[in-house]
């Protein structure tokens, strides 16, 4: 059993917990024990598109980390909390609330590359240990500043009229806190802010329109056919080219060797052979073709 399920992940549940349900419902609905991973944590705040890879899908759980995400986001001014969005204290007030046209204004500053400091409450190590375990302690968390970038920032026509927040779209790159995101556009308006709702509506390759909802995935336990819910295997490589090897290339591939003379753009691919079956992740440079990751569907 090889391939996707994009769960719409409800509110208040863990990503590690998306992972055990649909180990759960493959277990209870008869089909033994699945491997099974995550492309991708989301909050338990947040909400949205969690990619569940199953089987040989679990090897590209690693490429879905690096791709880019889109959220749809809240922020709500006048209160900055400890972690940023709903579920922490206040820790800072503030009377002022910025115009839609003061809002608009200032979001090109946070579009493009951008140094952006992670939030004391995230999984980032500070020696050894995980940020958020410190902050709760009440030890003092400082995190160093990272480069990301914001390929794309705009306000969200559902948020005309509004004063006291303000409904925001951002397409980023792997590695953007959204919570800090909101923090750093919050104060750069004069007031603070926190994350009252937090939405992925894409992640690399998935957006909604292939979400289901844990109940569409409980339709296994129940005796729904697996196919009904789950996506193909090749589905989460649909942002990367396809690169078509000879049977003989196929072979040389699958034994781990240097595959020459392919006439095509320097890059990465999905090699697949003469009967359209996923070899493995490749490189391609100066018409070598190496190996990042091997697929096995023997």
């Amino acid at each position: 059993m090889h391939g996707w399920i994009i769960l719409d992940k409800p509110y208040a549940m863990g990503s590690t917990d998306a992972v055990s349900a649909v180990k759960r419902v493959f277990r209870q609905g008869g089909f033994g024990k699945v491997k099974v991973g995550h492309g991708g944590t989301l909050d338990p705040l947040a909400t949205g598109v969690l990619p569940i890879a199953l089987g040989e899908a679990t090897k590209l759980t690693g490429q879905m980390l690096n791709g880019d995400k889109t959220y749809d986001f809240t922020i709500a001014f006048g209160v900055e909390t400890d972690t940023l969005d709903i579920e922490g204290k206040a820790i800072a007030h503030s009377d002022g609330l910025p115009t839609l046209e003061q809002i608009e204004a200032v979001l090109p500053r946070f579009t493009g590359p951008i140094e952006q400091v992670p939030p004391a409450y995230s999984a980032l190590k500070v020696d050894g240990k995980r940020a958020y375990d410190l902050a709760r302690a009440g030890e003092e968390v400082e995190l160093a500043s990272r480069a990301v970038t914001v390929h794309a920032l705009t306000v969200s026509p559902a948020s005309a009229g509004e004063r006291d927040s303000v409904t925001l779209t951002a397409h980023v790159s792997k590695g953007t806190y959204i919570r800090s995101l909101a923090r750093d556009i919050a104060r750069a308006l004069g007031t603070v802010g926190h994350v009252t709702m937090l939405r992925r509506t894409q992640a690399g390759p998935f957006g909604l329109a292939q979400a289901i909802s844990l109940d569409k995935l409980d339709e296994i336990r129940q005796g729904a056919a697996p196919e009904d819910v789950i996506l193909p295997f090749e589905a989460g490589l649909d942002d990367i080219p396809a690169l078509d090897l000879t049977p003989d290339q196929a072979r040389r591939l699958r034994m781990g060797q240097v595959v020459t003379g392919i006439a095509a753009h320097d890059g990465r691919y999905w090699a697949r052979g003469s009967d359209d079956t996923p070899l493995a992740l490749v490189t391609l440079s100066d018409q070598e073709v190496r190996v990042v990751r091997g697929f096995n569907f023997g």
